[in-house]
């Protein structure tokens, strides 16, 4: 893992800042079979064995507790870990599609003269093709859309992971965004953590993307005390600002191999063609064999 800082090269395709993301059945009725009432007593007395079907089901067991997200270890002096893909079992075809909900702390105003920061159209989308997502949301972000940070937070198909509060650069330079000061870092996460639990959200990792995704060794030992994973990716979308889906798609679908994370985001505003690049990426995608999984799967398979 490098600890200088980190520019991933295809980040220049993202602009000068990132901008992004940002939201049965019922129960089978027993059967009781029926057979000719001549043949009843014949059953009863060669067969004493069988259920009746009358017996009661067996009462259920006790719930298990879902598993915890799984995280990687602290690395040296405590640093913050950083996972980027899936290295195990690479003959498997899992992909994990991330998007970033982005918005700084700065950009309320924007926010109330009418931009759109959110993208429900995409998070619909992804529904209705029954892709499995993880949201990397930003607590101001959270603020800003309460209402889709809780149905996002609370659909089992997503989980919301934290991309800080302020969506300020842990590291310098980073595309022109204003920087936390070192002391602050951890706080800031802490604080979009509180964000998405005061909004509803329930499906929350512990797993926190960079802004910009720019970090050091400095911003690795300052976030210590957050416990929380780095996630990067190694495959760019190359969707912020683009305004052409098909070029989003290509990018994305020739990026890709087996463990891949994929960056993407759900801004309208900073991301216009995300969700028509989505229509076409996923089934492409499947057509190859590709299943599609949350960073948590992806890290706990890997």
């Amino acid at each position: 893992m490098t600890i200088s800082v980190r520019k991933v090269a295809a980040l220049g395709l993202l602009g000068t800042v990132l901008v992004g993301c940002g939201g049965g059945a019922g129960p089978a009725g027993s059967v009781t079979p029926t057979a000719p009432a001549a043949s009843t007593a014949t059953a009863s007395a060669s067969a004493p064995a069988k259920a009746t079907a009358s017996a009661k089901p067996a009462a259920p067991g006790p719930k298990r507790a879902p598993a915890a997200p799984p995280t990687m270890a602290a690395g040296p002096q405590g640093r913050t870990p950083v996972y980027e893909r899936r290295t195990g079992r690479s003959a498997e075809k899992t992909v994990a599609l991330t998007f970033d909900a982005d918005m700084t702390a700065d950009q309320g105003p924007r926010a109330a003269s009418g931009e759109r920061f959110d993208n429900p159209e995409l998070i619909a989308t992804l529904r209705r093709l029954k892709v499995d997502a993880t949201v990397f949301m930003t607590g101001r972000w959270a603020e800003e859309y309460p209402d889709q940070t809780r149905s996002i937070g609370t659909d089992p198909r997503f989980e919301i992971a934290n991309h800080s509060y302020s969506h300020y650069a842990f590291a310098e330079p980073c595309y022109g965004l204003p920087t936390v000061a070192g002391p602050d870092m951890a706080a800031d996460v802490k604080r979009a953590f509180d964000s998405f639990r005061d909004a509803g959200a329930v499906n929350v990792v512990p797993y926190f993307r960079f802004p910009g995704g720019c970090y050091d060794d400095a911003a690795l030992h300052a976030l210590a005390p957050a416990r929380v994973t780095a996630v990067q990716w190694d495959v760019v979308g190359g969707d912020a600002f683009a305004k052409d889906p098909d070029a989003v798609a290509e990018q994305v679908l020739s990026g890709v191999r087996p463990g891949s994370l994929v960056v993407l985001h759900c801004t309208r505003s900073a991301a216009p063609a995300t969700e028509r690049a989505i229509r076409r990426i996923v089934p492409e995608l499947r057509s190859r064999g590709y299943r599609f999984v949350k960073v948590s799967e992806l890290m706990r398979n890997g």
